[in-house]
């Protein structure tokens, strides 16, 4: 009878442990799920998740969450306050002048209509400040309306010697080579085709621009199964000083332009789903990594 009980016994606890280690595999295949979730939601920049807290893992995986919350949140005001005051400091920039000279204008005209300024001097000022002003707003409202991709399967290869060959002439005024290398042949990828166009030939002219002589893109498949394109010139380095801020709108290292193109850009990959980031500026090169996934 003691014999018996006792296997009874062992069988219970064996019982026991298998069914314990069946709940372990089960709860920690739920935690692999939730945590790749999260991870989804996280690159798509979606926050608008959180996991009941019935245990520490739960509540672990929500701090997480609150913690780049909160980072966004910041980065957000952040970017918003720099915007404001980009905008701010383009506009009056524009209207001092309009306001100044049209009041210098009317204080100088006497009572008999004579005048001591040159009209059409100051009124040609004001024709230009405000056409200056209109085209910034447009230039705004250029930024603001990136329109929906309207996307396709495309071969890089064949797109990025397209862009090559548009913009040999300015390569060939620059004394610049521009070549195309990728580690596997035959990379596609699935997007718009003029808006990505739009990405190359910025950063092409940015190169150029900079005194770049030699612009190499070079393409790969990542471990995720994602296209890694690097775009990398021997030109003169961005400013370490504003290295973070080349992506907000307005914001320009150039006498000449209007600090859009890498704005447009990253909104162009956003809503492909991808990224755009400056990977690094030195005395060496420059290399941009765009990411389609």
């Amino acid at each position: 009878m003691t014999f018996a009980l006792h296997h009874i016994i062992l069988a219970c606890v064996a019982v026991a442990i298998i069914v314990g280690a069946i709940a372990a595999y089960r709860t920690r295949r739920r935690d692999i799920k939730k945590v790749a979730y999260m991870m989804d939601a996280l690159e798509d920049g979606e926050l608008n998740f959180r996991f009941k807290e019935r245990n520490r893992f739960n509540r672990t995986l929500n701090r997480i969450r609150t913690i780049f919350e909160k980072q966004r949140m910041a980065h957000e005001q952040d970017s918003w306050s720099k915007l404001i005051r980009v905008l701010t400091h383009e506009i009056m920039n524009t209207v001092s002048p309009i306001a100044s000279l049209s009041d210098a204008m009317a204080k100088s005209v006497d009572e008999n209509g004579k005048s001591d300024l040159n009209i059409k001097a100051g009124l040609e000022t004001i024709s230009d400040s405000s056409k200056n002003l209109i085209d910034f707003v447009q230039t705004y409202r250029q930024l603001s309306g990136v329109a929906k991709p309207m996307r396709k399967a495309l071969e890089l290869k064949d797109l990025v010697e397209q862009i090559i060959a548009l913009n040999s002439e300015l390569l060939l005024s620059c004394n610049a080579t521009c070549i195309y290398r990728e580690k596997e042949s035959d990379i596609m990828i699935y997007a718009d085709e003029g808006q990505i166009s739009q990405i190359f030939i910025n950063l092409i002219k940015n190169a150029l621009q900079a005194g770049a002589k030699s612009i190499e893109i070079y393409a790969e498949i990542g471990k995720e199964s994602d296209v890694i394109v690097r775009i990398s010139n021997n030109g003169e380095p961005i400013p370490h000083s504003a290295q973070e801020q080349i992506f907000i709108p307005f914001y320009t290292t150039k006498r000449e332009g209007s600090g859009i193109g890498l704005s447009i850009s990253r909104q162009i990959m956003h809503n492909h789903n991808g990224t755009i980031e400056l990977l690094r500026s030195d005395g060496e090169k420059t290399i941009f990594e765009l990411r389609f996934r």
